[in-house]
């Protein structure tokens, strides 16, 4: 791995095994794009990829050099006033009014290591030795602006990866108001790509939709106040001919759960610019002499092994240098949720009646979600207070968790600690604690209101309240929930021109509630929740290693929520569990065993009642629980591939494989059953070529079904599995197979 300055030639070249990334200082002190992409041998000088050309109609920076223009140079952090009428990086107003930036090369750093964002709240990735990646820093400024912009670079030495953002500063006199301050910019010389989202609704998250780079603006977004149901921080451009295992992609993930914008920008001479960040509307954010703003962290990953490789890449980074804490390397509990099994109509002896099965069939945690406060019978009252409801745990919280452990399960809870209803007393003794505008009626979403988690004080508060239920009290599992999305902006705790910057600050307190609760509780394993997936992004993955996936149980559905999801996320931040069927969501009838086979890829739980299964369903889950356990490090930890796709036809399959690929699980599943059907082979990926595999179809309750066949590695990735059904009538429809694969000896 190495960051070199060739200084004759002002050029910087990343790189190491994997990837090159090349840029340089160009006659006008401005940092021009060179190259992005699979590693290339280091030279001198990289002079000959410098592109430009006379346009008609455009500025030239240098009197007498018309072909000289930044507008179609491709550049490194672009800003307004120079000449480039593209979408800028940079957008900030000065106190005299003036938009006109001009960032020139001042000065750079190299070091090895990788140190946090500046400022401390913002998550993102890290390193645990100096040696595992080095960062450049290279530092621009404008000095009639009074501004200095620091692009920050980090290469990861043994993956494909670039982390990327920006620190603006100001020296000047009075106020710079920063309307547009983009993580990074990357320019690239072509437009023959694919651009690859991930898409989605409540209840439906992120679905993969592919479609080509056209001319002009396409992109994604929230301005929801999180990351959103409808559209993930992410965005790759992959070449027309990529598939999951072949082919370039470039991948770009912003670490950030508040308001983003992610966008590809073709301009007419087919150079495609990629911007993400910070969403501009309603952004708006004032710096004065002597401070600074730290835009939130990118990771762009390229891969020449397909999607498939971009995804290994993010999963390997995301789950070991971005979680953190104890529960990062660690198997996750089996668990069982009561929400689908009481909702809000429990007491203490029928959650200790399903905590009892659970115990029976082997399941490790019992979650209590919802309903467990004064004034929550449904969800119109008691958010904000935080007050025990004695009434349906006599024992409180620490009574209850401590007869749980007394029973060999470990005890979650539930909590939404940014929100408040009416009528509490928090409510009525700090209204100005809500955000709204005073005069104005503030909307509400699922009957709550949001709290000002811009202002520190709420952020203090919810801390005390929540440490005052939690300490003393057995809890092992936070499940931290977010149910709607903010509307109303204003913070009665903020002066007037600082109410451009209420979303931003309030994603940093929600930072620090977390930090501040998992520093007090390092054991406690949090898994982040928003309404299922609205907020299931990089920047909560830094918070909890694992996040509810959503809210929609349905097997079915989960294959392509789970499918599309594994693009960024690794399998172990992906809770799934099996729900009771008819599903609560669909109404869709599958087998307990479809349900398992899908959820088992992901932090494994159920979501039922136990006590209603009935003798053979209870006994198919204790057989699940034990498989489960004795494969958990498989299945959470694993290389996961993707092998067919749920959005291209009736048929879905993925595997995961053991890091030394001594052994693998394998899953398809065939949606709806088909008469007098072809012939099924599925091609594996990622095992040993030259290893001989014992391959056992597991039936029910993932027993063996079935003599186990030997093959070599090579065998089944090229010639496949056979996978063809014997007798389809006798399964009818969502039909799933597992197949587990170890070293024969």
């Amino acid at each position: 791995m190495a960051i070199e300055f060739h200084r004759e030639s002002q050029t910087f070249h990343l790189h190491n095994a994997f990837v090159s990334y090349i840029f340089k200082v160009l006659p006008s002190g401005h940092l021009g794009q060179l190259y992005y992409g699979r590693a290339i041998h280091d030279r001198p000088d990289f002079d000959h990829l410098f592109e430009t050309a006379y346009r008609s109609m455009s500025v030239c920076y240098f009197d007498g050099e018309p072909a000289y223009s930044l507008e179609h140079i491709k550049q490194e952090y672009p800003t307004c006033g120079a000449g480039d009428i593209h979408l800028p990086a940079l957008d900030a107003q000065a106190p005299n009014g003036s938009r006109l930036l001009d960032l020139h090369y001042q000065s750079h750093t190299i070091a090895p290591g990788k140190p946090p964002l500046e400022g401390g709240e913002l998550p993102s990735t890290y390193v645990e030795a100096p040696e595992e990646a080095a960062t450049l820093t290279v530092t621009l400024a404008d000095g009639l602006a009074g501004v200095t912009v620091d692009l920050v670079y980090t290469l990861y030495e043994a993956l494909p990866v670039i982390t990327r953002h920006a620190v603006i500063g100001y020296t000047g006199e009075g106020a710079l108001r920063l309307d547009r301050a983009m993580s990074f910019c990357l320019d690239l010389p072509d437009m023959d790509y694919d651009m690859v989202e991930l898409t989605g609704a409540w209840a439906r998250e992120r679905h993969i939709v592919t479609r080509p780079l056209a001319h002009g603006v396409q992109g994604v977004y929230s301005l929801r106040g999180c990351s959103s149901h409808h559209f993930n921080p992410f965005l790759a451009l992959k070449r027309r001919e990529t598939t999951e295992f072949l082919g370039e992609v470039y991948g770009f993930s912003l670490v950030y759960s508040g308001n983003f914008a992610a966008q590809a920008d073709v301009d007419p001479y087919h150079v495609t610019r990629v911007t993400m960040g910070i969403h501009p509307q309603g952004f708006c954010w004032h710096l004065h002499r002597g401070e600074r703003f730290t835009t939130p962290e990118a990771v762009l990953v390229y891969s020449d092994r397909g999607l498939n490789g971009m995804s290994q890449t993010y999963h390997q980074l995301y789950r070991t240098r971005l979680a953190r804490g104890e529960w990062r390397d660690k198997v996750r509990p089996i668990l069982v949720n009561n929400w689908e099994a009481t909702y809000f109509d429990f007491n203490e002896a029928k959650l200790l009646s399903l905590a009892g099965e659970a115990k029976r069939l082997g399941i490790e945690l019992f979650v209590l979600d919802d309903g467990w406060f004064t004034g929550r019978n449904d969800d119109r009252g008691g958010l904000g207070d935080w007050q025990i409801n004695y009434g349906k745990l006599p024992d409180g919280i620490r009574g209850f968790g401590e007869k749980l452990h007394e029973m060999g399960l470990l005890f979650g809870l539930w909590i939404e600690p940014e929100m408040v209803n009416a009528g509490t007393a928090l409510w009525n003794e700090h209204p100005d604690w809500v955000l709204h505008e005073p005069g104005r009626r503030p909307q509400q979403g699922r009957f709550q209101y949001v709290l000002d988690y811009s202002n520190p004080a709420v952020v203090d508060w919810i801390f005390a309240r929540l440490c005052s239920v939690l300490d003393g009290a057995p809890v092992d599992y936070i499940k931290w929930d977010m149910n709607r999305s903010i509307s109303d902006a204003y913070s009665c705790a903020a002066a007037g021109s600082e109410q451009g910057a209420v979303l931003h600050r309030y994603i940093l307190g929600v930072y620090r509630l977390y930090r501040l609760l998992t520093e007090r509780y390092p054991h406690i394993l949090f898994e982040s929740c928003a309404s299922g997936g609205a907020r299931f992004d990089p920047g909560m993955l830094a918070c909890a290693p694992q996040c509810w996936t959503s809210d929609d149980t349905d097997a079915v559905e989960r294959l392509r929520i789970q499918y599309g999801t594994s693009l960024v996320y690794p399998v172990s931040s992906m809770g799934a569990h099996v729900a009771a069927a008819p599903n609560h969501q669909v109404g869709r009838m599958t087998s307990l065993t479809m349900r398992a086979n899908v959820a088992i890829f992901g932090a494994f739980g159920y979501e039922l009642d136990l006590t209603a299964l009935g003798a053979h369903g209870q006994e198919l889950v204790a057989r699940q629980v034990a498989f489960v356990k004795q494969h958990r490090q498989l299945l959470q930890f694993g290389t996961f591939w993707r092998l067919q796709s749920p959005f291209a036809g009736n048929e879905a399959a993925w595997m995961t494989v053991a890091p030394d690929r001594s052994a693998a699980l394998v899953a398809q599943y065939l949606i709806l059953q088909e008469v007098n059907a072809g012939y099924r082979r599925l091609r594996l990926a990622g095992l040993d070529p030259d290893r001989l595999y014992r391959v056992t179809r597991l039936g029910s309750g993932a027993r063996a079904a079935g003599q186990p066949i030997t093959a070599c590695g090579d065998e089944l990735m090229r010639a496949g599995l056979v996978t063809t059904d014997e007798d389809p009538a006798s399964e009818g429809d969502f039909v799933s197979r597992l197949y587990l694969l170890e070293t024969a000896e």
